[in-house]
Protein backbone atom coordinates (compact mmCIF):
# COMPACT_ATOMS: atom_id res chain seq x y z
CA UNK A 1 0.00 0.00 0.00
CA UNK A 2 1.28 3.34 -0.61
CA UNK A 3 -0.63 6.16 0.51
CA UNK A 4 0.03 10.05 0.35
CA UNK A 5 -1.79 12.04 3.05
CA UNK A 6 -1.61 16.10 3.23
CA UNK A 7 -2.92 18.33 6.15
CA UNK A 8 -2.87 22.16 6.32
CA UNK A 9 -6.34 22.63 8.30
CA UNK A 10 -4.33 24.18 11.46
CA UNK A 11 -1.38 26.14 12.01
CA UNK A 12 0.58 23.18 10.95
CA UNK A 13 1.92 21.96 7.61
CA UNK A 14 2.38 18.63 6.58
CA UNK A 15 2.25 15.89 4.00
CA UNK A 16 3.23 11.89 5.14
CA UNK A 17 4.15 9.40 2.76
CA UNK A 18 2.84 5.44 3.93
CA UNK A 19 5.01 3.14 1.71
CA UNK A 20 4.14 -1.25 2.78
CA UNK A 21 3.17 0.46 6.60
CA UNK A 22 6.28 2.35 7.20
CA UNK A 23 5.44 5.89 7.37
CA UNK A 24 7.73 9.72 6.77
CA UNK A 25 6.47 12.59 7.49
CA UNK A 26 7.54 16.05 6.56
CA UNK A 27 6.05 19.11 9.54
CA UNK A 28 6.51 22.35 9.87
CA UNK A 29 4.08 24.90 12.03
CA UNK A 30 3.82 27.73 9.35
CA UNK A 31 -0.03 29.50 9.83
CA UNK A 32 0.88 31.40 6.60
CA UNK A 33 2.94 29.29 4.82
CA UNK A 34 0.99 26.33 3.95
CA UNK A 35 0.45 26.71 0.16
CA UNK A 36 3.99 27.63 -0.23
CA UNK A 37 5.22 24.96 2.01
CA UNK A 38 2.99 21.52 0.95
CA UNK A 39 4.02 20.40 -2.76
CA UNK A 40 7.39 20.49 -2.28
CA UNK A 41 7.06 18.38 1.38
CA UNK A 42 5.30 15.97 -1.40
CA UNK A 43 7.78 16.15 -3.81
CA UNK A 44 10.86 15.71 -1.29
CA UNK A 45 8.99 12.57 0.24
CA UNK A 46 8.53 10.80 -3.20
CA UNK A 47 11.86 11.80 -4.23
CA UNK A 48 13.19 10.12 -0.94
CA UNK A 49 11.43 6.97 -1.78
CA UNK A 50 12.03 7.11 -5.07
CA UNK A 51 8.43 6.49 -5.67
CA UNK A 52 6.59 8.34 -8.73
CA UNK A 53 3.16 10.32 -8.44
CA UNK A 54 1.56 7.09 -10.64
CA UNK A 55 2.79 4.65 -7.82
CA UNK A 56 0.33 5.73 -5.33
CA UNK A 57 -2.54 3.66 -4.48
CA UNK A 58 -4.81 6.08 -2.75
CA UNK A 59 -4.63 10.26 -1.05
CA UNK A 60 -5.78 11.68 2.17
CA UNK A 61 -6.31 14.28 3.50
CA UNK A 62 -7.23 16.08 7.42
CA UNK A 63 -11.22 17.45 5.59
CA UNK A 64 -11.83 19.51 8.65
CA UNK A 65 -12.81 21.05 10.70
CA UNK A 66 -10.35 23.66 10.96
CA UNK A 67 -9.10 26.75 9.40
CA UNK A 68 -11.92 27.34 6.40
CA UNK A 69 -8.79 28.23 4.33
CA UNK A 70 -6.38 25.68 5.29
CA UNK A 71 -8.92 22.91 4.54
CA UNK A 72 -9.92 24.50 1.13
CA UNK A 73 -5.64 24.49 0.33
CA UNK A 74 -5.68 20.70 1.46
CA UNK A 75 -9.17 19.91 -0.72
CA UNK A 76 -7.94 21.83 -3.40
CA UNK A 77 -4.40 20.15 -3.89
CA UNK A 78 -5.77 16.34 -2.54
CA UNK A 79 -8.66 16.68 -5.85
CA UNK A 80 -6.52 18.06 -8.35
CA UNK A 81 -3.84 15.11 -7.75
CA UNK A 82 -6.27 12.66 -7.50
CA UNK A 83 -7.90 13.78 -10.63
CA UNK A 84 -4.73 13.55 -12.67
CA UNK A 85 -3.55 10.12 -11.16
CA UNK A 86 -7.14 8.65 -11.31
CA UNK A 87 -6.97 7.23 -7.73
CA UNK A 88 -8.91 7.78 -4.79
CA UNK A 89 -8.97 9.85 -1.93
CA UNK A 90 -9.60 9.01 1.81
CA UNK A 91 -11.30 11.92 3.99
CA UNK A 92 -10.27 12.20 7.47
CA UNK A 93 -11.68 14.09 10.27
CA UNK A 94 -9.32 16.59 11.86
CA UNK A 95 -10.65 15.77 15.06
CA UNK A 96 -10.21 11.98 14.93
CA UNK A 97 -6.74 12.51 13.66
CA UNK A 98 -5.83 14.56 16.91
CA UNK A 99 -7.74 11.91 18.87
CA UNK A 100 -5.05 9.31 17.60
CA UNK A 101 -2.48 12.07 17.88
CA UNK A 102 -3.16 11.75 21.63
CA UNK A 103 -3.86 8.15 22.13
CA UNK A 104 0.26 8.04 21.75
CA UNK A 105 1.21 10.90 23.23
CA UNK A 106 -0.35 11.00 26.41
CA UNK A 107 -0.42 7.32 26.88
CA UNK A 108 -4.49 7.08 26.58
CA UNK A 109 -5.75 3.74 28.65
CA UNK A 110 -7.98 1.46 27.00
CA UNK A 111 -11.98 3.02 26.78
CA UNK A 112 -11.05 5.84 28.20
CA UNK A 113 -12.39 9.19 26.47
CA UNK A 114 -10.54 11.99 24.15
CA UNK A 115 -11.79 15.16 24.35
CA UNK A 116 -10.92 16.96 21.15
CA UNK A 117 -11.43 20.85 21.09
CA UNK A 118 -9.83 23.47 18.73
CA UNK A 119 -10.44 26.75 18.46
CA UNK A 120 -13.29 27.78 15.77
CA UNK A 121 -12.86 31.51 16.21
CA UNK A 122 -16.39 33.71 17.00
CA UNK A 123 -16.55 32.00 20.57
CA UNK A 124 -16.91 28.78 19.79
CA UNK A 125 -14.78 25.28 19.69
CA UNK A 126 -15.04 22.67 17.41
CA UNK A 127 -15.90 19.39 19.97
CA UNK A 128 -15.44 15.89 19.30
CA UNK A 129 -15.21 13.22 21.81
CA UNK A 130 -13.65 9.48 21.12
CA UNK A 131 -12.62 6.55 22.81
CA UNK A 132 -9.56 4.99 22.99
CA UNK A 133 -10.37 1.04 21.22
CA UNK A 134 -6.94 -1.23 20.85
CA UNK A 135 -5.28 2.07 20.45
CA UNK A 136 -7.70 3.93 17.72
CA UNK A 137 -10.56 6.94 18.43
CA UNK A 138 -13.81 5.55 18.33
CA UNK A 139 -16.54 8.31 17.40
CA UNK A 140 -18.83 8.72 21.03
CA UNK A 141 -21.00 11.20 19.71
CA UNK A 142 -20.93 13.60 15.99
CA UNK A 143 -18.62 16.16 16.06
CA UNK A 144 -19.90 19.47 16.47
CA UNK A 145 -19.07 23.02 16.70
CA UNK A 146 -20.47 25.60 19.78
CA UNK A 147 -19.33 28.02 22.43
CA UNK A 148 -16.98 26.21 25.73
CA UNK A 149 -19.90 26.92 27.97
CA UNK A 150 -22.04 24.38 25.87
CA UNK A 151 -20.41 21.01 25.33
CA UNK A 152 -20.56 18.09 27.09
CA UNK A 153 -19.02 14.63 27.55
CA UNK A 154 -21.11 12.01 25.97
CA UNK A 155 -21.45 8.38 27.42
CA UNK A 156 -18.99 5.58 26.51
CA UNK A 157 -16.04 6.44 28.71
CA UNK A 158 -15.75 6.76 32.92
CA UNK A 159 -12.04 8.60 32.58
CA UNK A 160 -11.44 11.28 30.11
CA UNK A 161 -8.35 13.48 28.48
CA UNK A 162 -8.37 16.34 26.78
CA UNK A 163 -6.61 17.10 23.41
CA UNK A 164 -6.29 20.34 21.41
CA UNK A 165 -5.72 24.22 21.48
CA UNK A 166 -9.29 24.85 22.02
CA UNK A 167 -8.37 23.53 25.56
CA UNK A 168 -7.33 26.84 26.42
CA UNK A 169 -11.21 27.81 27.06
CA UNK A 170 -11.44 25.11 29.82
CA UNK A 171 -11.89 27.66 32.51
CA UNK A 172 -15.53 28.36 30.30
CA UNK A 173 -16.40 24.98 29.74
CA UNK A 174 -18.95 23.54 32.34
CA UNK A 175 -17.56 22.03 35.51
CA UNK A 176 -18.60 18.55 34.77
CA UNK A 177 -16.82 18.80 31.73
CA UNK A 178 -13.52 20.36 32.73
CA UNK A 179 -13.57 18.93 36.19
CA UNK A 180 -13.77 15.12 34.65
CA UNK A 181 -11.08 15.58 32.19
CA UNK A 182 -7.77 14.07 34.12
CA UNK A 183 -5.02 15.39 31.76
CA UNK A 184 -5.03 18.11 28.78
CA UNK A 185 -2.67 18.71 26.35
CA UNK A 186 -3.37 21.96 24.38
CA UNK A 187 -0.11 21.68 22.66
CA UNK A 188 -1.14 19.22 20.25
CA UNK A 189 -1.14 20.04 16.31
CA UNK A 190 -2.09 17.61 13.85
CA UNK A 191 -0.32 15.89 11.91
CA UNK A 192 -0.01 14.17 8.54
CA UNK A 193 1.34 11.01 9.57
CA UNK A 194 -1.83 10.35 11.98
CA UNK A 195 -4.07 11.15 9.09
CA UNK A 196 -2.02 8.42 6.73
CA UNK A 197 -2.78 5.59 9.84
CA UNK A 198 -6.29 6.43 9.77
CA UNK A 199 -6.42 6.08 6.31
CA UNK A 200 -5.22 3.16 5.80
CA UNK A 201 -7.43 1.59 7.71
CA UNK A 202 -10.62 3.51 5.90
CA UNK A 203 -9.11 2.34 2.79
CA UNK A 204 -9.11 -1.16 3.40
CA UNK A 205 -12.90 -0.36 4.91
CA UNK A 206 -13.91 0.59 1.62
CA UNK A 207 -14.38 4.11 2.38
CA UNK A 208 -12.08 5.71 -0.16
CA UNK A 209 -13.46 8.13 -2.37
CA UNK A 210 -13.42 9.88 -6.18
CA UNK A 211 -11.75 13.21 -6.14
CA UNK A 212 -15.24 14.84 -6.88
CA UNK A 213 -16.40 13.63 -3.68
CA UNK A 214 -13.10 14.47 -1.69
CA UNK A 215 -15.46 17.73 0.19
CA UNK A 216 -13.89 19.55 3.49
CA UNK A 217 -16.28 19.27 6.06
CA UNK A 218 -17.00 22.77 8.19
CA UNK A 219 -19.67 21.81 10.45
CA UNK A 220 -20.38 25.23 11.33
CA UNK A 221 -21.49 26.82 7.83
CA UNK A 222 -21.41 24.01 4.93
CA UNK A 223 -23.01 27.02 2.69
CA UNK A 224 -19.73 28.54 2.73
CA UNK A 225 -18.62 25.55 0.58
CA UNK A 226 -21.56 25.62 -2.32
CA UNK A 227 -21.13 29.74 -2.07
CA UNK A 228 -17.59 29.44 -3.55
CA UNK A 229 -17.52 30.67 -6.99
CA UNK A 230 -18.23 28.29 -9.78
CA UNK A 231 -19.15 25.62 -7.39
Amino acid sequence: MKLLALDTSSEGCSAALLVDGEISERFELAPRGHTRLLMPMVQELLAEKDLAPAELDALAFACGPGSFTGVRIATGVVQGLAWGLDIPVVPVSSLEAVALGAIDALEVPEDTGIAVAFDARMGEVYWGCFAARSGLPVALAPEQVCPPEAVTLPAGAERWFGAGPGWQYRSAMPEEVSGSVETVDETLVLRAAWVARLAVIAYEQGRAVPAEQAQPVYIRDEVAWKKLPGR
